[in-house]
């Protein structure tokens, strides 16, 4: 029984009917509820949870201001809650960083002093994210490069809370990834000389079992090479030894000048790790330029980069690839340099992206248009690359939708089978004029997800354009604050008085 201090009455009540409140749920028959009965129990049950966990970070901030541990012997908070609630030491310490992180603490003075991740802090409050959403959003904010700007990690740090809402934190963790990279684009990358030194690839000794083990570190361009070449034949049913009918790609190797190899080989100064390095990379480059490998969804295979004229033109930044890889600007216009150059142009006027009911499947021309545009899987929380998608009809063929542009985007096969009339499908739409992001494609999530079905568009792949324009809106608040701030305490009249003078 609590006691009878202030609030604690009130407490004492709200515990009593929470405990009967789940010895109620423990007692009640399940049996006789609906399948969306059912998903909607398990979202409101796992809302309060997470809402209980806030007041879990609450309790550790009275308890390690009043230093309750020290008078209960106990070393730290940690302690005092493995041995009162027989919890993990992972389980405590992941507690205390929420509270740490979420918690509102106060200073010397009394005063509540905002949480360090104010916008995490509220969806957890409403329950909207749980506690390794909080973890994942710490973790990725504890990578931000020394040198970015307050505004922009305040931003970030909403961003991601808003993001965390609607995926989930293994998601999260890999929209966090590109969001450092538009922080920084050239932040904690090492400079041309340090990658060299540091690529290698090592092939291990063959085990008993006959496997292989392969390690060592890949440089952006390397991986730029790799990850298409892996997004055509590591594809299900593609070089399945079990299956002699399943399709298989080669390559010839070349006849070799042995006295110049001899030769060259006197003068290498390279490890053997950077030798193998380096032969992947023209392995990749032979592979991909010999055209064996055919086309991967209506596109040939190759590195295929999005970059901006800004960006070629200050030479600065990272560039993402179809295979949602990311390389720097630089390495990005060295390997243009031996490419196919592509335009892509985003209306009728130039390249055929408008083919009405002509043709039903997507032409090379408009996939090309959206991977530049979009990037990857549009659905909302998805982060599957342009190489693992499908060109969608947001208005489907079978309704009429016709083969343009306008009525196109990206999806990964297993988003795309979401669309559909049935129980639990998903609908796609072009945002209309006036809206928060003006043809986008939106996502209509089925009830069972989201019950008012809120039209939703992502933005894993547009995270630069989300960054700046959160950043604007952030700065304009900010500078209406201070305004107001400075006219409250200078007595500034709310009207300009014209003589630059205050009264």
């Amino acid at each position: 029984m609590l006691s009878n201090q202030v609030g604690g009455d009130t407490v004492e009540a709200r515990l009593t009917a929470l405990d009967a409140a789940v010895d109620g749920l423990l007692d009640d028959d399940l049996t006789g509820l609906s399948r969306d009965d059912i998903v909607d129990v398990l979202q409101r049950l796992e809302t309060s949870l997470r809402k209980a966990a806030t007041v879990g970070h609450r309790l550790v901030v009275e308890t390690t201001e009043r230093m309750i541990p020290g008078h209960l012997g106990c070393r730290s908070v940690h302690d005092l809650l493995i041995g009162t609630l027989r919890i993990s030491a992972a389980d405590a310490a992941r507690r205390v960083k929420g509270a740490k992180k979420t918690g509102t603490w106060h200073g010397l003075d009394g005063e509540e002093v905002e949480p360090k991740l104010p916008a995490t802090a509220a969806a957890q409050r409403a329950g909207a994210i749980g506690p390794e959403h909080v973890a994942a959003v710490a973790k990725i904010l504890r990578k931000v490069p020394y040198g970015v700007g307050f505004d922009e990690i305040s931003v970030a740090e909403k961003i991601l809370a808003d993001a965390a809402c609607s995926v989930t934190p293994e998601d999260l963790v890999k929209l966090g990834v590109h969001l450092l990279a538009y922080l920084a684009p050239d932040g904690d990358v090492p400079d041309e000389k340090e990658r060299k030194r540091r690529r290698g690839l090592r092939i291990g000794k063959q085990g008993v079992d006959l496997m292989t083990p392969i390690s060592g570190l890949l440089d952006p361009e390397t991986r730029a090479l790799l990850e298409p070449v892996l997004a055509k034949l590591a594809r299900p049913g593609m070089n399945n030894p079990d299956d002699p009918d399943s399709p298989r790609g080669d390559v010839d190797s070349e006849t070799l000048d042995r006295d110049a190899l001899a030769k060259a080989a006197a003068r290498d100064t390279r490890t053997a790790v950077q030798r193998n390095h380096d032969a992947l990379n023209v392995a990749l480059r032979q592979l991909l330029s010999s055209g064996v490998l055919g086309s991967h969804r209506g596109l040939p295979v190759t590195a295929i980069l999005t970059m901006s004229v800004k960006q070629v033109e200050d030479e600065t930044g990272v560039v993402t690839t179809a295979s949602g890889g990311l390389v720097p600007i630089r390495d990005a216009l060295r390997m243009a340099e031996t490419a196919h150059p592509v335009l892509a142009i985003f209306d009728h006027h130039g390249r055929p992206l408008h083919l009405g009911r002509a043709r039903r499947l997507a032409s090379a021309d408009q996939r090309l248009a959206l991977i530049a545009a979009s990037g990857g899987c549009t659905r909302p929380g998805c982060d599957a690359p342009a190489t693992l998608t499908a060109v969608h009809h947001i208005t489907e063929w079978q309704a009429g939708g016709p083969t343009d542009i306008t009525n196109e985007d990206l999806a990964c096969d297993a988003c795309h089978a979401l669309v559909h009339d049935g129980p639990g499908g998903w609908e796609t739409r072009v945002a209309p004029a006036g809206s928060e992001h003006p043809g986008r494609t939106e996502w209509i999530p089925p009830p069972h997800i989201d019950p008012e079905r809120t039209p939703r568009v992502n933005h894993r792949h547009h995270l630069g354009d989300l960054l700046s324009a959160a950043l604007a809106h952030y700065r304009a608040r900010r500078d209406t604050e201070l305004r107001e701030h400075r006219r409250r305490w200078l007595r500034e009249p709310a009207g300009d008085t014209g003589d630059g003078e205050v009264p």
